[in-house]
């Protein structure tokens, strides 16, 4: 770590994007959010990282000659050494953008692009719920789903830089969609894949005439997501609340499979476990010690993040700082 530079950090997910500095991460000297909107294409989203950087090295003061690298946080598929974001399901328009090119370009900065799921276990094992172990899994659970593997203190990346993508295990033959497969990890225990399972579920209801305030909220947008099917659950709503469960048992097969594959003393997920509580990790949990090897499974703790809503910040600054 080098306490005299000013990292760049910038996250981007499906729904939104977060440009950051930082010196001395997890505390942030600036920060500015805009939706995505990745159905425009990466143009609009590019230049206004491009400004927003612009804006944040302005409005902070910081002496240009102290800025280090910038460090790209992204779902994959990625390319992760030429700096490509080839891709992914949750930003399907973004079709081979070379990014750290651009952005090097714009600032002569050194800039390195990485899956955020690896980013995030970094971050939250230097920085968050990983602190003191030396095997970890990270899990990330928002719009998509995906792992980063910290074995031995250090980061799994696999040939290729996609070691850990647990979200393309399918877990059933078919079923919801996620990372462009019926039926994987990633469309049962994602939000995307739960948005997918809620409306299912809530077209059903009508059908035998259960009654679930989730009816006329699907009449209302036209579709549903993670955060409503949450917030009806805290309301009492019973279908809400069983959705939740079943996706508590599905991420608790997931979770299975990587106690048995990485034997790790700790899983961190962020996302929906950090919004949802024991909703979803009770299940996950009870479904994980009756699936994995028990020897395994006793020595594995199941905690949410707790960077927060932070951990998309952390983890972009990590990796411009190459940790």
């Amino acid at each position: 770590m080098e306490p005299a530079k000013v990292w760049i950090g910038v996250d981007i997910g499906g729904t939104k994007t977060a440009v950051v500095l930082s010196s001395q991460p997890p505390a942030m000297l600036g920060r500015i959010e805009f939706a995505t909107l990745p159905d425009q294409g990466p143009e609009r989203a590019i230049g206004l990282i491009k400004e927003s950087i612009h804006k944040l090295i302005h409005s902070t003061g910081v002496d240009k000659a102290k800025l280090g690298a910038i460090g790209v946080s992204c779902g994959g598929p990625l390319d992760q050494a030429a700096g490509v974001i080839q891709a992914p399901p949750n930003l399907a328009s973004w079709i081979d953008v070379p990014i750290t090119a651009i952005l090097r370009e714009e600032f002569a900065l050194d800039c390195r692009l990485e899956n955020d799921a690896n980013a995030g276990a970094v971050a939250e094992h230097r920085f968050g719920a990983g602190q003191g172990t030396r095997h970890m899994i990270f899990l990330t659970m928002g719009t998509g789903f995906g792992a980063g593997v910290i074995t031995d203190g250090r980061l799994l990346s696999g040939a290729r830089g996609q070691a850990g993508e647990i979200g393309h295990i399918r877990l059933t033959a078919d079923g919801p969609v996620g990372y462009n497969k019926a039926g994987s990890v990633e469309g049962w225990v994602s939000g995307g894949g739960m948005a997918q399972v809620a409306v299912h579920e809530v077209e059903r209801a009508k059908e035998q005439a259960e009654t679930t305030s989730l009816t006329a909220v699907l009449a209302e947008q036209g579709t549903l997501t993670a955060k409503d099917v949450s917030l009806a659950a805290e309301r009492g709503d019973q279908l809400a609340a069983r959705i939740i469960h079943e996706t508590g048992n599905r991420l608790g097969e997931a979770l299975a499979i990587v106690v048995d594959l990485f034997n790790p003393e700790r899983i961190v997920i962020g996302g929906l476990a950090m919004r949802m509580g024991e909703r979803l990790l009770g299940p996950a949990r009870q479904t994980m010690e009756r699936e994995a090897l028990p020897a395994s499974a006793a020595i594995c703790q199941v905690v949410p993040a707790v960077l927060g809503e932070s951990i998309g910040d952390v983890a972009a600054i990590c990796v411009a700082m190459g940790i």
